[in-house]
Parts: structure tokens; sequence; C-alpha cells
């Protein structure tokens, strides 16, 4: 069994690779690999996409590098599990409104546009610790309650077209997508491994998932 994190220069990946692989070991998920390689990529049994920075870079990086056509070949063909973290769960949607108008994945009906809070002193961009709404059940959030904290570093956000595929929220001047989701992926707007028990329960939950 063999996790691919996504290594596509984008962000240091340090922290997340300890996490998934401290939770791998912890539930006995087999090993976890920092990979540039689309081979390893489209093979692998789950894929992770993290991602800090620009939606039109990432995207760009991705496709340079192959990373995009292996994750479709994995995800789309294979029907592996996959989990998008920050960027990488806005690379899910049909397009990024960051600068330019860039086409993402497709897999999430939605589009990521920037953070415009109501309210006096809300500022952008939305970082720090919030608290988690539970819209809808899902494996990957089993165990987590509304009210649960998530730390969140971001300037844009998904806004989703079809309801049900949006599983979890934050309160932020108005509703921020949190987690979406959709047959064998899974997106988190904010970052698991910087989350404390509640993001490293996540992780377990999606090594162990077998949709």
């Amino acid at each position: 069994m063999l996790t691919a994190i996504i290594d596509y220069e984008s962000g240091n990946l340090h922290s997340a690779e300890k996490a998934f692989q401290r939770m791998a070991l912890e539930v006995g998920a087999g090993s976890v690999v920092v990979t540039a390689d689309p081979e390893v990529i489209a093979g692998a049994d789950r894929i992770v996409l993290p991602g800090d920075g620009a939606f039109p870079a990432c995207a760009a990086a991705l496709r340079a590098s192959g990373a995009f056509a292996a994750m479709i070949e994995a995800v789309e063909v294979k029907a592996r599990p996959f989990l998008g973290i920050c960027v990488g769960m806005q690379l899910m949607a049909r397009q990024g409104l960051e600068y330019e108008a860039t086409d993402g994945l497709g897999w999430i009906d939605g589009v990521v546009e920037r953070i415009t809070p109501e309210g006096a002193g809300m500022k952008v961009p939305h970082m720090g610790w919030n608290d988690l709404v539970i819209d809808a059940p899902h494996p990957v959030l089993e165990g987590v309650e509304t009210g649960e904290h998530a730390y969140f570093v971001h300037s844009y956000q998904m806004r989703v077209d079809t309801p049900h595929q949006r599983v979890s929220h934050v309160d932020y001047g108005g509703d921020v997508t949190a987690v979406v989701a959709r047959d064998t992926m899974v997106g988190f707007q904010f970052h698991p491994e910087k989350s404390a028990a509640t993001g490293l329960r996540m992780i377990a939950n999606f090594l162990r998932w077998a949709p």
C-alpha cells in the first residue's frame, strides 16, 4: 500500500510528509512517499495533492511535470482515493479565478474566487484557527464534530455549485467551504497536518478509507 504525496515545488512538504507517515504507521496503511514521478503517482494506492501559492502557477506546474495526467489516470481511471489540501483542494474545481481564469481538474462542480467577507475587521487572507461546521457525513470526517478547529491560510475559496459536494464549511463573514467530496475524492481547504488532533484524525480516516 503506497500513498503518494505529489511534489510540484509548491511549498514545504516536510510537515505534511511527517504527519502522513506518522498516521500511516499508526493505522497500518503502508508507506508514504513524496514524489514528482508521474509513474509513481499513477501507480499509487492513494494520492495526496498539497499546495501553497497561486492557482494558475500550481496548475501549470502540475501539467508541465506530467503529474496532472498521472492524477487523472489514478483517480478517474483507477478510482484511487484522492485528497487535495489547500490549493490542492481548489484545483479540484472546474476553474480558478485567481489572477486569470484557469481550468482545474473539474472533479468538483465549483469555481475558486477571492474571499469577500462581510463585517468589520474581517481580513484577507483568512488565516488561523476556525470552527468546522459539518454539513453532511463522510468517512473522512468520522469522529469529527461541528465546533472542532482546523487551521486555515488562504485568500481564495471554492464556491460549490452542487450543494451535496460541500460536506463542511466555516463562518468567516459568510460561509467558506472547508471540505468537499465526490466519489473517491475529498478536499480540505485547511491544513490537516497543522490542525492538531482533529487534523491527524482526518488524515488517519483518509488512510483507512476504502471507497
